[in-house]
């Protein structure tokens, strides 16, 4: 053995004790009636060799993302023991303030892109990052770990086909212990994992996971070969879990002979023995191991001497401070647009003023969209920047959320809003989690599209209107725009922001025309828009139904009744003090949207009406809104589901004659 080799098994050895014995700590920590740590962690004793493998042959420039069995990754990926062992005791001076705890440590400004406790979750992540390094073509690759359990995950079968369809630099590492949590991995994996990396058109190789040399050595050909622009490789290390999959768990389910095989394969004590055969004195060794438990003991010692979060600042890191950084606006030319040509003007306009925004989707690059949408931009800006992805929403919005991580601000197309709940893991575990689980140390700027709501003939799954679900999610901000000025207005508002933002558009109006102020600069991503103004009946709506309600309130006002329309444009942020200004003024209040009443959006807004405007009203806020059931595909069925123009009125006069029984109705009615 050469003294480079024993120089690295030293430096090896020691980074692995240092894993070990951090997991030692913190499983002691959890222990007792008052623990330091509360909660679950998931050690990763017996796979140390992998982290410090892989990372000895990474540059400092290149991304991680780990597991949540990841805390190896963590202190391997730039995450200093003093900073991980207070994430893990929650206190202030964790890496992220105690908002992440053991499963969701990140500091992607350091290259540590995270821990994801949603199992196979990282894959499509990771992809996004390795597309930031394509687009900049700055050399980096990103290594993804991941259990064996997690290739059965449709996220990660998503993220293969991501990264081997757009050659993207990543390296996936499968560490397998041969356990799916508490069940053993071959009652569900019946391949080998190694063998699916060519069925998928990338490289692969098994490896002695519990070899930090022979993981280095196969992680650096894997990075030579990303570098060279070959793409992706799939890594199969062959591990051993020698702890439970989590704190408390006591193995009642694993054989003792399992156990016992495990521990004969302990990579710490396999490189022990290596340095010994090389000359290395036993003392010497032991010396590592004293060094390495001073360290832990130190680190432990001053997380628990440390202040818990101050609960002032609960709220704080949810949003960016400021909402875009392009303002203020001033208007340039006005050109009559329909709906749709002022999307792709806006898509134009931002793709010529930054570099660093890129779109792709299922058939928005070559066909330029289903509907038309991205037409040209191919052409203009390249298939670096604009590119169809296979149908795999997953990987679309988790490789959105990576890019953005990571310095790019994507444009994530969604077909249908109806297809974002095949992928909504994208959204609510992880774009809406970054900025505030990081603490402010990172966030994810992505925006995405998809329109909404019920044309002719469009069935059950091409129908739904998803914006409650979408508006109870904290971190993400939600728009819909109905009209000409806002599509292009509100997207471009949507770019800008630092934020994750997801923009609504209305099917049924993409051919509609109207003026589009074209701007030099971008508005915020918040306020609403008061459509019409009146004094009688205040109508509070949004997105498809505002051109409902605007045929409504023309009704309505040719039979004497003063109404004033209300298009909050924004659902997330809410615009509360418009809101506000509305009831002030209108005796009688309204909110329409197409989406089923029960559980609709409108339940939020009227409540909110009531807990602060209830001495202004005459009467309870009425919600008209879809019928409880599935979209039918029949046209005549539909419009009975949605409230339509007819409808709105029906509901708003019946309210006013029961308000006012001696009411009669207009003459013009």
């Amino acid at each position: 053995m050469t003294s480079d080799n024993l120089n690295f098994l030293r430096d090896a050895y020691m980074r692995m004790a240092t894993i070990r014995q951090f997991e030692a700590k913190a499983v002691e920590l959890t222990a007792g009636n008052a623990p330091e740590i509360v909660g679950s962690i998931h050690p990763c004793a017996g796979q140390e060799a992998i982290p410090v493998g892989a990372a000895s042959a990474l540059s400092e420039k290149d991304r991680i993302v780990a597991t949540y069995r990841g805390h190896g990754w963590v202190l391997e990926g730039g995450v200093s023991v003093d900073e991980a062992m207070a994430e893990l005791c929650q206190r202030s001076n964790g890496i992220n303030g105690g908002r992440a705890g053991s499963l969701m440590m990140m500091a992607p400004d350091r290259g540590f892109i995270g821990e994801n406790s949603i199992v196979g979750a990282g894959g499509p992540i990771a992809c996004g990052v390795a597309l930031a390094a394509k687009v900049k073509n700055d050399g980096r690759v990103v290594a993804v770990s991941f259990g064996d359990g997690a290739t059965s995950q449709g996220g990660l079968h998503e993220a293969f086909v991501m990264a081997a369809t757009q050659n993207l630099p990543v390296i996936f590492v499968c560490e397998n212990n041969e356990w799916a949590e508490m069940s053993p991995t071959n009652l569900t994996v019946k391949a080998s994992i190694a063998d699916r990396g060519p069925l998928y058109g990338m490289a692969s190789e098994e490896v002695d996971g519990c070899d930090p040399e022979a993981v280095r050595d196969a992680v650096a050909r894997a990075a030579k070969r990303a570098r060279d622009g070959g793409g992706a490789t799939l890594l199969e290390c062959h591990t051993t879990r020698l702890w439970g999959h989590y704190n408390k768990d006591i193995e009642h389910y694993r054989p003792k002979e399992n156990r016992v095989a495990a521990e004969k394969r302990d990579p710490i004590v396999g490189v022990r023995e290596k340095m010994l055969t090389a000359g290395m004195e036993a003392a010497e060794i032991d010396d590592l191991d004293r060094q390495v438990a001073e360290t832990i003991e130190e680190s432990a010692r001053i997380a628990i001497s440390s202040s818990r979060p101050d609960i002032g600042t609960v709220q704080d890191n949810l949003y960016a401070d400021k909402s875009a950084e392009r303002l203020p606006t001033s208007a340039g030319t006005v050109e009559n647009l329909t709906y749709a040509q002022a999307i792709n003007k806006a898509l134009h306009q931002e793709m010529a003023e930054q570099s660093d925004v890129v779109l792709f989707g299922e058939d928005v690059a070559a066909p330029g969209g289903v509907f038309g949408l991205s037409r040209g931009l191919l052409k203009d800006y390249g298939p670096d920047r604009v590119f169809d992805t296979p149908i795999a929403e997953t990987s679309i919005l988790g490789t959105a959320v990576g890019a953005a991580i990571d310095g790019l601000k994507p444009i994530a197309e969604i077909m249908f809003s109806d297809f974002l709940f095949v992928a909504f893991d994208q959204i609510v575990n992880q774009a809406a989690n970054v900025r505030y689980v990081s603490n402010g140390r990172a966030s994810a700027p992505l925006v995405i599209r998809t329109q909404q709501g019920v044309t002719p003939g469009s069935c059950a799954q091409h129908s739904q209107c998803v914006e409650a679900h979408l508006a109870n999610i904290p971190g993400i901000k939600v728009g819909l725009p109905v009209t000409p000025q806002d599509a292009y207005a509100m997207l471009r508002a949507a770019i800008a922001d630092p934020d994750p933002c997801i923009i609504i558009e209305a099917r049924i109006a993409f051919m509609n025309k109207g003026d589009v102020a074209l701007t030099d600069g971008v508005e915020g991503t918040s306020g609403a828009r008061l459509a019409r103004d009146g004094s009688d009946v205040g109508i509070i709506s949004w997105g498809t139904s505002v051109l409902q309600a605007e045929a409504a309130a023309e009704t309505l006002e040719a039979r004497g009744i003063s109404t004033a329309l209300l298009d909050l444009r924004w659902l997330s942020p809410i615009d509360d003090e418009a809101i506000g200004e509305l009831v002030r003024k209108c005796e009688y209040v309204v909110v329409v949207h197409e989406a089923p009443v029960t559980g609709g959006f409108g339940a939020e807004i009227a409540a909110r009406i009531h807990e602060r405007y209830a001495q202004s009203l005459s009467s309870p806020v009425k919600r008209i809104g879809g019928l409880d059931v599935r979209m039918p595909s029949a046209p005549n069925l539909q419009q009975a589901v949605i409230p339509t123009a007819e409808r709105i009125c029906e509901e708003i006069e019946a309210m006013l004659r029961e308000a006012n029984p001696s009411t009669r109705k207009p003459e013009n009615a």
